[in-house]
């Protein structure tokens, strides 16, 4: 049967959501066939929904998704590859308003005109499928606490998810993780690296053999990107047409390292458009870093870094049509099983993706490749064939409600949290 894998998938991980799940299933089911919502408890109204609207946050409150065993299950579902090419990220939810909601921090938002909102981080990994440039699969999708950095969130999820790949394992990553710093808390990790790194970065190359005098080099010669003076001869270069870009330079050196990583060598990719067809505007040439085993030819490399770009599609994705952003959940508890269903969702959309039958609105062409949002378009029909696996519901008693002269007490509000940021000590300048 063409459905077996399909309705294998939604019954195991149905078994890993702890309490409630069959009100957390049902609402999941609501979610990906509901294109327009106001708030959490308008899911209830779906025909898939079968319990009342309470349910809706009942769900959030008892439900205990199984974060491990759910990544474990997903992994299995990832086809066996020469590599597999993981992207990293942090996004943020932004929760301005919510005083009574504990562990808000400050947190970078780039679509704002204010690039600063108040609310909580959010870091994910997901799982980069070749030549599916509108879909990521997060394998973990976890808030950032007050006293956690992106980098140490991103890192510890790369153990996580490491340990069950039994493939080579490049991850490609934005500027903010192209630092020391990252290098040297993943420096243990069996992974390749690719990061961009900020024009105005400084490298330094690998020192020559030890003479035996003084203290050891660490560093050489240095390179600072924007500043063609400090430039040496590139190892590699390589020339290659691309069919949106035009033709591109790639250039290479190697044996380079960042001044607090001077244990980890990587290599400096420097990727230039040289006669862009959309426009005779000059461009600034892509700086990118590869730490680790490298197992692409140069010309290869430009091509698995532009595939980074579908965490930011999912980032989209799930705020816009899963909806992740829209209910206004009181602790941080709930805001974490809420976002445990993003992944799940997205990788039901995605074994769905060859199995509905495409449903478009009038104005919309046809597509060969479905978009998660035409697959959760489209997805209705297929449920109401293959059912669920949640339980029918059962009638309960009224609850009792507020006891009569009982007193009401406002709830407890919360600081916002700010986070340390240490900063290098300089030396201070000794009097003559």
């Amino acid at each position: 049967m063409k459905y077996d894998r399909y309705q294998k998938f939604r019954q195991e991980t149905y078994g890993m959501l702890g309490k409630a799940k069959d009100a957390t299933f049902e609402l999941m089911d609501s979610i990906m066939t509901t294109r327009n919502a106001s708030c959490l408890a308008e899911f209830s109204l779906s025909p898939l929904f079968r319990r009342k609207w309470s349910s809706t946050y009942e769900a959030l409150q008892d439900s205990r998704p199984n974060r491990n065993k759910l990544m474990q299950r997903y992994v299995k579902e990832m086809p066996l590859l020469e590599y597999v090419l993981l992207g990293i990220d942090h996004t943020a939810w932004g929760r301005r308003g919510a005083k009574t909601l504990k562990d808000r921090t400050y947190e970078h938002q780039a679509s704002s005109q204010n690039s600063v909102t108040v609310g909580q981080g959010y870091s994910t990994i997901a799982w980069l499928p070749e030549n599916q440039r509108s879909w990521a699969l997060p394998l973990r999708h976890e808030r950032i606490t007050s006293y956690e950095t992106p980098i140490a969130k991103a890192c510890w999820q790369l153990k996580q998810v490491c340990q069950h790949l039994q493939q080579k394992v490049l991850v490609v990553l934005d500027s903010e993780y192209g630092n020391g710093s990252w290098v040297n808390q993943t420096g243990e990790i069996p992974v390749s690296k690719l990061m961009r790194v900020r024009s105005n970065c400084c490298l330094w190359s690998k020192p020559e053999s030890y003479s035996g005098i003084g203290r050891p080099k660490k560093h050489d010669q240095k390179f600072k990107l924007n500043d063609q003076a400090t430039w040496w001869s590139a190892d590699e270069i390589v020339e290659i047409d691309d069919l949106q870009l035009g033709q591109l330079r790639i250039s290479q050196w190697q044996n380079l390292h960042f001044r607090t990583s001077a244990s980890h060598d990587m290599s400096l990719i420097q990727v230039e458009r040289l006669n862009a067809k959309s426009s005779s505007k000059k461009h600034r040439p892509l700086w990118l870093v590869w730490v680790g085993e490298q197992f692409l030819e140069l010309k290869d490399v430009w091509c698995q870094y532009a595939r980074r770009f579908g965490v930011d599609h999912w980032y989209r994705f799930a705020k816009q049509r899963l909806h992740w952003t829209l209910p206004i959940l009181s602790t941080a508890q709930q805001s974490a099983r809420w976002s445990d269903l993003m992944p799940l969702m997205t990788w039901q959309l995605w074994l769905a993706k060859e199995l509905v039958e495409e449903h478009r609105l009038p104005w919309q062409s046809r597509m060969k490749n479905l978009t998660p949002g035409r697959v959760a378009q489209s997805l209705f029909s297929l449920l109401g064939d293959i059912g669920t696996p949640a339980t029918s519901p059962k009638t309960r008693g009224k609850s009792p409600g507020w006891k009569q002269g009982e007193k009401r007490s406002k709830r407890k509000t919360y600081p916002i949290a700010k986070k340390s940021h240490s900063r290098a000590k300089k030396a201070k300048n000794k009097a003559a």
